[in-house]
Protein backbone atom coordinates (compact mmCIF):
# COMPACT_ATOMS: atom_id res chain seq x y z
CA UNK A 1 0.00 0.00 0.00
CA UNK A 2 2.86 2.41 0.79
CA UNK A 3 4.49 1.95 -2.64
CA UNK A 4 1.14 2.35 -4.35
CA UNK A 5 0.40 5.44 -2.27
CA UNK A 6 3.70 7.02 -3.31
CA UNK A 7 2.89 6.36 -6.96
CA UNK A 8 -0.59 7.86 -6.67
CA UNK A 9 0.88 10.83 -4.79
CA UNK A 10 3.21 11.43 -7.70
CA UNK A 11 0.23 11.11 -9.98
CA UNK A 12 -1.79 13.48 -7.85
CA UNK A 13 1.06 15.97 -8.04
CA UNK A 14 0.08 16.39 -11.68
CA UNK A 15 -3.62 16.90 -10.98
CA UNK A 16 -3.48 20.48 -12.21
CA UNK A 17 -4.99 20.61 -15.68
CA UNK A 18 -3.83 23.82 -17.32
CA UNK A 19 -3.22 25.44 -20.69
CA UNK A 20 0.46 25.37 -21.61
CA UNK A 21 1.70 28.95 -21.37
CA UNK A 22 2.93 30.64 -24.52
CA UNK A 23 6.62 30.84 -23.71
CA UNK A 24 9.56 31.45 -26.02
CA UNK A 25 9.67 28.88 -28.81
CA UNK A 26 6.07 27.74 -28.35
CA UNK A 27 3.49 28.21 -31.06
CA UNK A 28 0.43 30.14 -29.78
CA UNK A 29 -2.62 27.92 -29.56
CA UNK A 30 -5.61 28.45 -31.84
CA UNK A 31 -9.26 27.77 -30.91
CA UNK A 32 -9.23 24.73 -33.18
CA UNK A 33 -5.97 23.46 -31.68
CA UNK A 34 -7.29 23.88 -28.13
CA UNK A 35 -10.49 22.04 -29.02
CA UNK A 36 -8.52 19.13 -30.46
CA UNK A 37 -6.16 19.03 -27.46
CA UNK A 38 -8.79 19.14 -24.74
CA UNK A 39 -11.12 16.82 -26.62
CA UNK A 40 -8.29 14.30 -26.94
CA UNK A 41 -7.47 14.59 -23.23
CA UNK A 42 -11.09 13.91 -22.30
CA UNK A 43 -11.20 10.82 -24.54
CA UNK A 44 -7.85 9.58 -23.18
CA UNK A 45 -9.14 10.06 -19.62
CA UNK A 46 -12.29 8.04 -20.29
CA UNK A 47 -10.48 5.09 -21.89
CA UNK A 48 -8.52 3.94 -18.77
CA UNK A 49 -11.63 4.28 -16.62
CA UNK A 50 -13.75 2.25 -19.03
CA UNK A 51 -11.28 -0.55 -19.76
CA UNK A 52 -9.74 -0.55 -16.27
CA UNK A 53 -13.16 -0.92 -14.66
CA UNK A 54 -14.06 -3.97 -16.75
CA UNK A 55 -10.63 -5.48 -16.11
CA UNK A 56 -11.18 -4.91 -12.36
CA UNK A 57 -14.26 -7.14 -12.51
CA UNK A 58 -12.18 -9.98 -13.98
CA UNK A 59 -9.37 -9.29 -11.53
CA UNK A 60 -11.81 -9.40 -8.60
CA UNK A 61 -13.07 -12.84 -9.67
CA UNK A 62 -9.72 -14.42 -10.52
CA UNK A 63 -7.28 -12.83 -8.08
CA UNK A 64 -7.06 -11.19 -4.67
CA UNK A 65 -6.36 -7.55 -5.53
CA UNK A 66 -5.12 -5.10 -2.94
CA UNK A 67 -7.98 -3.47 -1.03
CA UNK A 68 -8.11 0.04 0.36
CA UNK A 69 -9.82 0.10 3.76
CA UNK A 70 -11.54 3.01 5.51
CA UNK A 71 -8.40 3.67 7.53
CA UNK A 72 -6.25 3.73 4.40
CA UNK A 73 -8.68 6.14 2.76
CA UNK A 74 -8.76 8.44 5.79
CA UNK A 75 -4.97 8.81 6.11
CA UNK A 76 -4.28 8.91 2.38
CA UNK A 77 -4.73 12.70 1.96
CA UNK A 78 -2.34 13.25 4.88
CA UNK A 79 0.26 10.94 3.34
CA UNK A 80 -0.24 12.60 -0.03
CA UNK A 81 0.24 16.05 1.49
CA UNK A 82 3.47 15.02 3.24
CA UNK A 83 4.87 13.42 0.09
CA UNK A 84 3.87 16.39 -2.07
CA UNK A 85 5.49 18.91 0.27
CA UNK A 86 8.61 16.73 0.48
CA UNK A 87 8.86 16.76 -3.32
CA UNK A 88 8.45 20.54 -3.25
CA UNK A 89 11.35 20.91 -0.80
CA UNK A 90 13.54 18.54 -2.81
CA UNK A 91 12.95 20.49 -6.01
CA UNK A 92 13.73 23.73 -4.19
CA UNK A 93 17.00 22.45 -2.69
CA UNK A 94 18.43 20.31 -5.46
CA UNK A 95 18.82 20.57 -9.21
CA UNK A 96 15.68 19.27 -10.89
CA UNK A 97 17.76 17.93 -13.80
CA UNK A 98 19.40 15.28 -11.59
CA UNK A 99 16.17 14.48 -9.78
CA UNK A 100 14.29 14.01 -13.04
CA UNK A 101 17.13 11.84 -14.36
CA UNK A 102 16.55 9.43 -11.47
CA UNK A 103 12.80 9.60 -11.95
CA UNK A 104 13.17 8.88 -15.66
CA UNK A 105 14.99 5.63 -14.95
CA UNK A 106 12.50 4.65 -12.26
CA UNK A 107 9.43 5.30 -14.40
CA UNK A 108 11.07 3.69 -17.44
CA UNK A 109 11.21 0.41 -15.51
CA UNK A 110 7.67 0.74 -14.15
CA UNK A 111 6.31 1.92 -17.50
CA UNK A 112 7.70 -1.03 -19.43
CA UNK A 113 6.20 -3.48 -16.93
CA UNK A 114 2.82 -1.71 -16.89
CA UNK A 115 2.66 -1.52 -20.68
CA UNK A 116 3.68 -5.17 -21.00
CA UNK A 117 0.94 -6.24 -18.59
CA UNK A 118 -1.58 -4.26 -20.62
CA UNK A 119 -0.49 -5.24 -24.14
CA UNK A 120 0.61 -8.84 -23.59
CA UNK A 121 -2.80 -10.40 -24.43
CA UNK A 122 -3.00 -8.29 -27.60
CA UNK A 123 0.56 -8.98 -28.73
CA UNK A 124 0.05 -12.71 -28.10
CA UNK A 125 -2.72 -12.75 -30.70
CA UNK A 126 -0.52 -10.99 -33.26
CA UNK A 127 2.53 -13.25 -32.91
CA UNK A 128 2.83 -15.64 -35.90
CA UNK A 129 1.93 -19.25 -35.22
CA UNK A 130 5.44 -20.24 -36.30
CA UNK A 131 6.74 -18.81 -33.01
CA UNK A 132 6.23 -21.50 -30.34
CA UNK A 133 4.39 -20.42 -27.18
CA UNK A 134 6.58 -21.99 -24.49
CA UNK A 135 5.44 -21.52 -20.88
CA UNK A 136 7.89 -20.59 -18.10
CA UNK A 137 7.53 -20.49 -14.33
CA UNK A 138 9.89 -18.54 -12.07
CA UNK A 139 9.51 -19.58 -8.42
CA UNK A 140 11.52 -18.58 -5.37
CA UNK A 141 10.33 -20.20 -2.15
CA UNK A 142 11.30 -19.57 1.45
CA UNK A 143 10.82 -22.41 3.92
CA UNK A 144 9.32 -25.87 3.56
CA UNK A 145 5.96 -27.51 4.09
CA UNK A 146 3.07 -25.53 5.55
CA UNK A 147 5.38 -22.67 6.54
CA UNK A 148 6.61 -22.16 2.96
CA UNK A 149 6.33 -18.63 1.61
CA UNK A 150 6.64 -17.85 -2.09
CA UNK A 151 8.71 -14.71 -2.55
CA UNK A 152 8.49 -14.97 -6.35
CA UNK A 153 5.84 -16.98 -8.19
CA UNK A 154 5.56 -15.70 -11.75
CA UNK A 155 4.35 -17.46 -14.88
CA UNK A 156 4.94 -16.21 -18.40
CA UNK A 157 5.39 -17.47 -21.94
CA UNK A 158 7.39 -16.79 -25.08
CA UNK A 159 4.65 -14.47 -26.30
CA UNK A 160 4.98 -12.41 -23.11
CA UNK A 161 8.69 -12.02 -23.88
CA UNK A 162 7.80 -10.72 -27.35
CA UNK A 163 5.45 -8.18 -25.73
CA UNK A 164 8.21 -7.17 -23.32
CA UNK A 165 10.65 -6.55 -26.17
CA UNK A 166 8.08 -4.40 -27.99
CA UNK A 167 7.45 -2.37 -24.83
CA UNK A 168 11.19 -1.96 -24.29
CA UNK A 169 11.35 -0.27 -27.69
CA UNK A 170 8.67 2.18 -26.54
CA UNK A 171 10.67 2.71 -23.35
CA UNK A 172 13.82 3.43 -25.35
CA UNK A 173 11.88 5.95 -27.43
CA UNK A 174 10.77 7.66 -24.23
CA UNK A 175 14.28 7.69 -22.77
CA UNK A 176 15.88 9.17 -25.87
CA UNK A 177 13.29 11.72 -26.97
CA UNK A 178 10.78 12.10 -24.11
CA UNK A 179 8.21 12.25 -26.89
CA UNK A 180 4.65 13.04 -25.85
CA UNK A 181 3.24 9.96 -27.63
CA UNK A 182 5.56 7.64 -25.67
CA UNK A 183 4.69 9.55 -22.50
CA UNK A 184 0.98 8.98 -23.13
CA UNK A 185 1.46 5.27 -23.82
CA UNK A 186 3.12 4.85 -20.42
CA UNK A 187 0.57 7.13 -18.75
CA UNK A 188 -2.39 5.19 -20.13
CA UNK A 189 -0.79 1.91 -19.04
CA UNK A 190 -0.29 3.25 -15.50
CA UNK A 191 -3.90 4.46 -15.33
CA UNK A 192 -5.49 1.24 -16.64
CA UNK A 193 -3.41 -0.94 -14.31
CA UNK A 194 -4.16 1.25 -11.29
CA UNK A 195 -7.92 1.18 -11.90
CA UNK A 196 -7.76 -2.58 -12.50
CA UNK A 197 -5.62 -3.58 -9.53
CA UNK A 198 -6.44 -1.08 -6.75
CA UNK A 199 -9.85 -1.87 -5.30
CA UNK A 200 -11.88 0.09 -2.78
CA UNK A 201 -13.41 -2.01 -0.02
CA UNK A 202 -16.88 -0.45 -0.26
CA UNK A 203 -18.74 2.72 -1.21
CA UNK A 204 -18.15 4.32 2.19
CA UNK A 205 -14.40 3.89 1.75
CA UNK A 206 -14.65 5.50 -1.68
CA UNK A 207 -16.59 8.46 -0.30
CA UNK A 208 -14.00 8.96 2.46
CA UNK A 209 -11.12 8.82 -0.02
CA UNK A 210 -12.66 11.18 -2.58
CA UNK A 211 -13.87 13.63 0.08
CA UNK A 212 -10.42 13.83 1.67
CA UNK A 213 -8.69 14.38 -1.68
CA UNK A 214 -11.33 16.97 -2.58
CA UNK A 215 -10.05 19.25 0.20
CA UNK A 216 -6.44 18.20 -0.42
CA UNK A 217 -6.64 19.30 -4.04
CA UNK A 218 -8.31 22.63 -3.27
CA UNK A 219 -5.79 23.55 -0.57
CA UNK A 220 -2.62 22.71 -2.47
CA UNK A 221 -3.76 24.38 -5.71
CA UNK A 222 -5.55 27.49 -4.44
CA UNK A 223 -3.85 27.89 -1.06
CA UNK A 224 -0.18 27.51 -2.07
CA UNK A 225 2.11 27.28 -5.07
CA UNK A 226 3.28 23.81 -4.05
CA UNK A 227 1.12 21.76 -6.41
CA UNK A 228 1.79 23.91 -9.47
CA UNK A 229 5.53 24.06 -8.75
CA UNK A 230 5.86 20.30 -8.39
CA UNK A 231 3.69 19.69 -11.45
CA UNK A 232 5.90 21.91 -13.60
CA UNK A 233 9.16 20.47 -12.24
CA UNK A 234 8.18 16.78 -12.28
CA UNK A 235 9.18 15.19 -15.59
CA UNK A 236 7.70 11.71 -15.64
CA UNK A 237 4.93 9.84 -17.51
CA UNK A 238 2.42 10.48 -14.73
CA UNK A 239 0.34 12.82 -16.83
CA UNK A 240 -1.38 12.75 -20.19
CA UNK A 241 -0.40 15.55 -22.55
CA UNK A 242 -1.66 16.66 -25.91
CA UNK A 243 -0.28 19.50 -28.06
CA UNK A 244 -2.48 22.50 -28.78
CA UNK A 245 -0.38 23.30 -31.84
CA UNK A 246 -0.70 19.84 -33.41
CA UNK A 247 -2.54 21.23 -36.43
CA UNK A 248 0.35 23.63 -37.13
CA UNK A 249 3.42 21.59 -36.18
CA UNK A 250 2.32 17.95 -36.33
CA UNK A 251 4.12 15.48 -34.09
CA UNK A 252 6.83 18.08 -33.41
CA UNK A 253 4.32 20.26 -31.52
CA UNK A 254 5.41 21.54 -28.11
CA UNK A 255 2.59 23.66 -26.63
CA UNK A 256 0.90 21.12 -24.39
CA UNK A 257 -2.30 20.85 -22.39
CA UNK A 258 -2.03 18.29 -19.60
CA UNK A 259 -4.12 16.12 -17.33
CA UNK A 260 -2.62 14.39 -14.29
CA UNK A 261 -3.17 10.68 -13.81
CA UNK A 262 -4.45 11.36 -10.30
CA UNK A 263 -7.52 12.98 -11.86
CA UNK A 264 -8.15 9.71 -13.72
CA UNK A 265 -7.15 7.05 -11.21
CA UNK A 266 -8.81 8.44 -8.07
CA UNK A 267 -12.31 8.76 -9.58
CA UNK A 268 -11.61 5.68 -11.73
CA UNK A 269 -11.22 3.25 -8.83
CA UNK A 270 -14.53 4.51 -7.40
CA UNK A 271 -16.29 4.10 -10.75
CA UNK A 272 -14.81 0.59 -11.06
CA UNK A 273 -16.31 -0.24 -7.65
CA UNK A 274 -19.70 0.89 -8.93
CA UNK A 275 -19.36 -1.43 -11.94
CA UNK A 276 -18.68 -4.35 -9.59
CA UNK A 277 -21.73 -3.27 -7.58
CA UNK A 278 -23.79 -3.32 -10.80
CA UNK A 279 -22.62 -6.90 -11.41
CA UNK A 280 -23.59 -7.88 -7.85
CA UNK A 281 -27.16 -6.70 -8.51
CA UNK A 282 -27.38 -9.22 -11.40
CA UNK A 283 -29.35 -6.88 -13.62
CA UNK A 284 -29.13 -6.54 -17.37
CA UNK A 285 -28.12 -2.87 -17.16
CA UNK A 286 -25.05 -1.22 -15.63
CA UNK A 287 -26.89 1.86 -14.45
CA UNK A 288 -24.46 3.10 -11.81
CA UNK A 289 -21.38 2.59 -13.93
CA UNK A 290 -22.79 4.41 -16.94
CA UNK A 291 -24.21 7.24 -14.82
CA UNK A 292 -20.83 7.71 -13.09
CA UNK A 293 -18.92 7.74 -16.38
CA UNK A 294 -21.24 10.43 -17.70
CA UNK A 295 -20.83 12.39 -14.46
CA UNK A 296 -17.05 12.11 -14.75
CA UNK A 297 -17.20 13.37 -18.33
CA UNK A 298 -19.30 16.38 -17.30
CA UNK A 299 -17.05 17.12 -14.31
CA UNK A 300 -13.91 17.02 -16.44
CA UNK A 301 -15.56 19.21 -19.07
CA UNK A 302 -16.49 21.72 -16.35
CA UNK A 303 -12.86 21.75 -15.16
CA UNK A 304 -11.57 22.57 -18.63
CA UNK A 305 -14.24 25.23 -19.17
CA UNK A 306 -13.52 27.05 -15.88
CA UNK A 307 -9.77 26.82 -16.44
CA UNK A 308 -10.13 28.28 -19.92
CA UNK A 309 -12.38 31.13 -18.76
CA UNK A 310 -10.29 32.17 -15.75
CA UNK A 311 -6.88 31.31 -17.24
CA UNK A 312 -5.79 29.70 -13.98
CA UNK A 313 -4.87 26.17 -12.92
CA UNK A 314 -7.85 24.32 -11.48
CA UNK A 315 -8.05 21.47 -8.94
CA UNK A 316 -9.92 18.97 -11.09
CA UNK A 317 -11.18 17.00 -8.08
CA UNK A 318 -13.13 20.11 -7.05
CA UNK A 319 -15.48 19.30 -9.92
CA UNK A 320 -14.98 15.55 -10.31
CA UNK A 321 -15.63 14.48 -6.71
CA UNK A 322 -19.13 16.00 -6.33
CA UNK A 323 -20.07 14.64 -9.76
CA UNK A 324 -18.76 11.11 -9.15
CA UNK A 325 -20.20 10.81 -5.62
CA UNK A 326 -23.45 12.76 -6.01
CA UNK A 327 -24.62 11.11 -9.23
CA UNK A 328 -24.59 7.42 -8.15
CA UNK A 329 -26.02 8.29 -4.72
CA UNK A 330 -28.82 10.26 -6.37
CA UNK A 331 -29.57 7.41 -8.79
CA UNK A 332 -29.55 4.89 -5.91
CA UNK A 333 -31.96 7.08 -3.94
CA UNK A 334 -34.37 7.26 -6.87
CA UNK A 335 -34.13 3.52 -7.63
CA UNK A 336 -34.33 2.45 -3.98
CA UNK A 337 -30.87 0.85 -3.97
CA UNK A 338 -29.25 3.17 -1.43
CA UNK A 339 -29.25 0.61 1.39
CA UNK A 340 -27.92 -2.12 -0.90
CA UNK A 341 -25.17 0.18 -2.17
CA UNK A 342 -23.88 0.95 1.32
CA UNK A 343 -24.15 -2.69 2.40
CA UNK A 344 -22.15 -3.93 -0.58
CA UNK A 345 -18.73 -5.21 0.53
CA UNK A 346 -16.40 -5.78 -2.39
CA UNK A 347 -13.84 -7.75 -0.40
CA UNK A 348 -16.23 -10.16 1.28
CA UNK A 349 -17.89 -11.68 -1.79
CA UNK A 350 -15.32 -14.45 -2.09
CA UNK A 351 -15.30 -15.08 1.67
CA UNK A 352 -19.10 -15.33 1.76
CA UNK A 353 -19.06 -17.81 -1.11
CA UNK A 354 -16.44 -19.89 0.70
CA UNK A 355 -18.45 -19.85 3.93
CA UNK A 356 -21.60 -20.89 2.08
CA UNK A 357 -19.73 -23.81 0.49
CA UNK A 358 -18.44 -24.90 3.92
CA UNK A 359 -21.95 -24.75 5.35
CA UNK A 360 -23.32 -26.79 2.48
CA UNK A 361 -20.56 -29.39 2.91
CA UNK A 362 -21.22 -29.54 6.65
CA UNK A 363 -24.94 -30.04 6.12
CA UNK A 364 -24.24 -32.73 3.51
CA UNK A 365 -22.01 -34.61 6.00
CA UNK A 366 -24.66 -34.37 8.70
CA UNK A 367 -27.31 -35.73 6.35
CA UNK A 368 -24.97 -38.56 5.34
CA UNK A 369 -24.45 -39.49 9.01
CA UNK A 370 -28.23 -39.47 9.61
CA UNK A 371 -28.77 -41.81 6.67
CA UNK A 372 -26.15 -44.21 8.05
Amino acid sequence: MADLANTIVAQAAENVTETARNATGKTPSTPEGMAVAYGSLVVMALLPIFFGSYRSVVCHKEKKPEKMTKRDAAIFPIMASCALFALYIVFKLFSKEYINLLLTGYFFFLGVLALTHLLSPIVSKLVPAAVPNIPYHIMFKQGEGDSAHYLVDYRFSTYDVVALVACLLVGAWYLVQKHWVANNLFGLAFAVNAVELLHLNNVVTGCILLSGLFFYDIFWVFGTDVMVTVAKSFEAPIKLVFPQDLLQNGLAANNFAMLGLGDIVIPGIFIALLLRFDHSLKRDTKTYFHASVIAYFLGLTATIFVMHVFKHAQPALLYLVPACIGTPLGVALVKGDLAAMFKYEDSTDGEKATEEKKKEEKLAKQETKKVK
